[in-house]
């Protein structure tokens, strides 16, 4: 059986899958998106248009809003770098 932390970071990076989906309306499964990929540059292939609707829906959907831009390409790296930033600040 898998460990608590580890389930609940696997539920919180489904709800983040699916967010990254609607927010940006994409054309794929959530489910195909993989939690340590980029998401900008050759992973998802995302832009800086994008980065911005995300920080939008991050802030609508877990009030937690990025400080700066080093934060943002930090946190925005990745499915798995956003959940572990939202879970240290308590939203995951």
């Amino acid at each position: 059986m898998a460990e608590p932390h580890l389930a609940d970071s696997g539920l919180l990076e489904d709800r983040l899958k699916k967010m990254v989906v609607e927010a940006l309306r994409l054309k794929m499964d959530p489910a195909s998106i993989d939690s340590e990929a980029p998401l900008f540059g050759e992973g998802l292939g995302l832009d800086s248009i994008d980065a911005l609707e995300l920080i939008v829906a991050i802030e609508k959907n877990f009030g937690v809003a990025l400080d700066n831009q080093s934060e943002g390409e930090r946190v925005l790296r990745s499915i798995r770098t956003l959940a572990e930033f939202l879970k240290d600040r308590g939203k995951g």
